[in-house]
């Protein structure tokens, strides 16, 4: 095996992630566990300041209620993202979140994000719950803060390890272990409570951009399926993990548009000229009442666009050059005034994509592409799992005490059905869009609901050193086999004894593209073909003992592709077990095309114990008329 160093650490409050929900936790966490003599315990893959799904950067916040005006109330929130979730959401997850997510903004602005102000000293909106900042620094700031609490309050954090699997002492957590991604050291962190916040996952899908756009993502490519893979292999229930999110962006480098329809009020046309949401809006109605709420739901949007390219109009284009003549048409009278938005417009449409998806600008200059005088094509990327944003999947966690059905609660809000092990982030399910600083707000709640339950349940588990011993020897497992058959071939990629996990990744995407709704298949699937993406990855599964790592990197690589299988084979599951088409736009069920609310209007959840799936339906209960 592997001569690697095992480092032991003993806390009482483990964070798993460095993200925003994780940031949030460490923030919050760090306060009253110090108040109560309690030890947190932060442990990051990456580098904390750029780690995570706002790494790069974020144009917008994009969950602020301003509850303080009075314009916006959290009821109002619930049934926006019921709406958009086409009736199936935790509403007393969403409502929590809604009422502290202003307060994480303010605690933003306070740490020196620059959030826009119009003349009158007021927030600058993007759309109704969104605010434009410059968000350059966004993740570094919030990083920055969370480190100060960590540090300030006699806590630690590690970065650059990656945690890959729970360790449990009978129904409860009692820690996680991981390796370095830079020495060569194995850690087993010792825990009463452990966050689960290491986001969602992107690249289980065959990506629209292949080739030279390898790893091109909207979401972080470094995202794999962690959150899901520790919580389920824990035992933890999962729901919603059929409700993937499919988001339209800018073609090939997955700029995101969401500033050029709710800031500069863009149109989307076909090839044609033909406005989609106009002509094809008599469709809506085929969707029970979400088609006919404000704003229509984002997959229906997308299902629309849809049905343009299904029928041969497509590209579909965002009219990017009228959005921005139409607004400096303004100041057409005042040749000066004229001269000094447009350069203002410009850098709008330009920068919006420097702080976040820096690839739109580049592709742009190399196409010769100017939005302000061309159209620009947009299109349907490949799926993604993300419960923080458009999507919901997630582990199924108590609600609070004070909004939560008894149905819903179990005595630590945020905790999983596992015992001590608690979610946000992407990690939690079925309360989606609460994005970044929603993310945020989720972790302080948890993180403060850690400490409850530690001081409630102040003993240590017991972590079997010896099961320990066992994982150590299975996570480390590819770097043996590269040493054993490595030298066996002259190529380290090619090797009938082994399989590296970019060819691994390969044959995930393959499968799930193909028999599970992914972009060449145009987003369709049925029971015959989820049936084989099961057996295929089912056999994918077994090729996974055979995994080689050369390096740290390729080590972390296989783990990643480990997980993304374990995401696919839930997703493919849930989506198999749900028969019906409620969210077109996301995905089709060709055998079951329509909406069923009789029969479906319900959560999906399931659960992976002693190698046994199980799959229920769990009802909907509303808190909010």
């Amino acid at each position: 095996m592997a001569n690697f160093e095992t480092v032991e650490v003993t806390t009482d409050i483990l964070l798993c992630g460095g993200g925003m929900a994780s940031c949030g936790a460490a923030v919050e966490a760090s306060y009253w566990a110090a108040k109560n003599g309690l030890k947190v315990t932060l442990v990051d893959k990456a580098a904390m300041d750029r780690s995570g799904a706002v790494a790069m950067g974020l144009s917008a916040i994009n969950q602020y209620v301003d509850i303080n005006s009075g314009a916006n109330t959290c009821e109002d929130y619930v049934r926006y993202v019921r709406n958009d979730l086409m009736g199936i959401t935790r509403e007393d997850l969403v409502y929590d979140i809604a009422r502290h997510v202003d307060s994480s903004v303010h605690l933003f602005e306070k740490w020196g994000l620059p959030i826009w102000l119009d003349a009158d000293g007021k927030y600058v909106h993007e759309g109704r719950w969104q605010l434009m900042i410059n968000g350059e620094s966004y993740k570094v700031i919030v990083a920055e803060a969370a480190k100060n609490a960590l540090t300030k309050y006699g806590h630690e954090y590690f970065e650059r390890v990656f945690i890959t699997t729970p360790v449990l002492d009978g129904d409860r957590i009692a820690g996680a272990v991981g390796f370095s991604t830079r020495e060569d050291k194995f850690y087993v962190f010792k825990a009463k409570a452990v966050l689960a916040a290491m986001g969602g996952a992107v690249h289980v899908f065959k990506p629209r951009s292949s080739g030279e756009g390898l790893g091109r993502a909207w979401y972080p490519p470094w995202n794999s399926g962690s959150s899901l893979y520790f919580t389920l292999i824990a035992g933890a229930e999962q729901t919603c993990q059929e409700v993937r999110f499919i988001p339209v962006r800018f073609k090939d480098a997955y700029g995101p548009v969401g500033a050029w329809f709710l800031l500069f009020k863009s149109r989307a046309t076909n090839a044609m000229g033909g406005e989609y949401m106009v002509e094809r809006k008599d469709e809506l109605a085929n969707w029970g009442p979400y088609g006919a709420a404000k704003p229509i739901p984002a997959n229906l949007r997308n299902y629309l666009g849809m049905l343009d390219e299904f029928e041969g109009k497509g590209p579909i284009y965002m009219r990017t050059e009228e959005a921005i003549q139409k607004i400096a048409n303004q100041y057409a009278d005042d040749p000066k005034a004229f001269k000094k938005k447009m350069k203002e417009l410009e850098a709008e449409a330009w920068e919006d994509f420097l702080d976040m998806t820096i690839s739109q600008a580049i592709l742009w200059a190399g196409t010769d592409v100017q939005p302000e005088e061309k159209k620009s094509e947009i299109a349907a990327a490949e799926p993604y799992f993300i419960g923080s944003h458009s999507g919901a999947s997630g582990a199924w966690v108590s609600g609070p005490k004070d909004l939560a059905p008894p149905e819903y609660f179990w005595g630590y809000e945020y905790m999983s059905t596992v015992k001590g092990l608690f979610c946000a982030g992407d990690a939690s399910g079925a309360s989606s869009h609460k994005f970044s600083s929603g993310s945020h707000a989720e972790g302080r709640a948890a993180g403060k609901s850690m400490v409850r339950f530690v001081l409630d349940n102040n003993s240590q588990p017991n972590v079997d050193m010896a099961k320990v011993d066992e994982l150590k020897k299975q996570i480390l497992k590819p770097l043996d086999i590269f040493a054993e058959f490595g030298g066996k071939s002259s190529d380290p990629d090619i090797n009938p004894e082994f399989m590296k996990p970019k060819m691994f990744m390969f044959r995930l995407q393959k499968i799930m593209d193909e028999y599970a709704a992914g972009v060449t298949a145009g987003f369709k699937t049925n029971q015959s073909k989820l049936e084989r993406a099961l057996e295929l990855l089912n056999w994918l599964k077994e090729d996974s003992e055979k995994l080689a790592a050369q390096d740290l990197h390729e080590l972390m690589r296989c783990h990643e592709n480990i997980q993304r299988m374990w995401q696919a084979e839930v997703h493919v599951r849930t989506i198999l077990f749900r028969e019906e088409t409620r969210w077109p736009g996301y995905y089709f069920r060709n055998d079951f095309p329509k909406l069923d609310e009789a029969n479906w209007k319900c959560f999906v959840n399931a659960t992976y114990k002693n190698g046994q799936w199980e799959m229920k339906k769990v009802p909907v209960l509303s808190i909010v008329d």
